[in-house]
């Protein structure tokens, strides 16, 4: 344990002494901080600090919890505390696209994403086998406009009985009722194309290719009840050219998804992301 890592997040309204509060406990109970990112937003007036360190002696969780709850209270802190290494649970949702899916589960593998994940849930029995390969629990539930209700139910009761701590939606081909995105909103990760000018509706990259479109992107966001409008988290864009072919740009795509969701995820099991309103504080890597 002596050499165990932590990280500590916090955010209040901007004032004095704030840094402080943080690194001051931090060298006087002998921890070492390894990494360190604060930014003080002027227009809303917050205040938002990441630590990273290890404890130089033997650190007592419970003691440190109890410091700090005493000066976090001095400056109205909303923070937490929790080991380096930590893995929480993550939900994945799913259609029948698997790019995504599959760099999710192979960052997860080699160990490059610390999460566990105790269920993938699909509306589509396409995947099943690729959870399998993984040994994760695959729950196909049906989706219709008549039975959204029932099947958003089912899916709530996975995540609940899961202890999932994040909910990502892999390619979830489709919209969550207003009731399940205020459930969901600020722990539940999307991931879609971001495409200029904006392609609505089905082949959007075909779309692009006849408009001459020379960038491709992907934008990762929280979810809220506002359709691909929530907080942004992560985007991703690379440039594409005349040579592009349709089936070029959704293949160029599809890599600009994988990865931009990949580093969402990252960031948030990491405790990086902190939301401000509408928008995100992201200290990246």
């Amino acid at each position: 344990m002596a050499q165990r890592h932590w990280i500590l997040t916090a955010q209040c309204p901007s004032q004095l002494g704030t840094i402080d509060a943080v690194t001051g406990l931090l060298y006087q109970n002998n921890n070492y901080v390894t990494e360190l990112h604060s930014f003080d937003d002027s227009h809303s007036h917050s205040f938002f600090i990441r630590a990273c360190f290890r404890a130089e002696q033997d650190f007592d969780e419970d003691d440190f919890l109890q410091q700090f709850a005493e000066r976090a209270e001095k400056f109205s802190m909303r923070w937490d505390l929790r080991p380096a290494d930590y893995k929480p649970k993550v939900v994945i949702m799913v259609s029948k696209f698997d790019h995504c899916l599959n760099d999710l589960l192979y960052q997860y593998k080699i160990g490059q994403l610390p999460i566990e994940i105790p269920a993938i849930v699909s509306n589509h029995p396409d995947l099943a086998a690729l959870a399998s390969w993984y040994n994760i629990p695959y729950h196909h539930l049906p989706i219709t406009p008549d039975t959204k209700a029932e099947q958003e139910a089912q899916v709530w009761q996975i995540i609940e009985q899961s202890g999932a701590e994040l909910v990502v939606l892999a390619r979830y081909m489709q919209v969550l009722s207003s009731q399940m995105c205020q459930k969901l909103e600020g722990w539940a990760i999307n991931i879609h194309h971001s495409l200029l000018p904006g392609f609505k509706g089905a082949k959007p990259y075909h779309q692009a290719y006849s408009k001459g479109v020379k960038t491709v992107g992907a934008t990762a966001h929280y979810i809220n009840d506002d359709l691909d409008e929530g907080p942004i988290i992560a985007q991703g864009i690379e440039p594409v050219d005349h040579s592009y072919y349709p089936d070029d740009l959704v293949a160029k795509g599809r890599d600009i998804e994988s990865a931009t969701l990949t580093k969402a995820v990252r960031y948030h099991v990491q405790k990086r992301i902190f939301l401000n309103g509408n928008r995100t504080v992201v200290f990246a890597d």
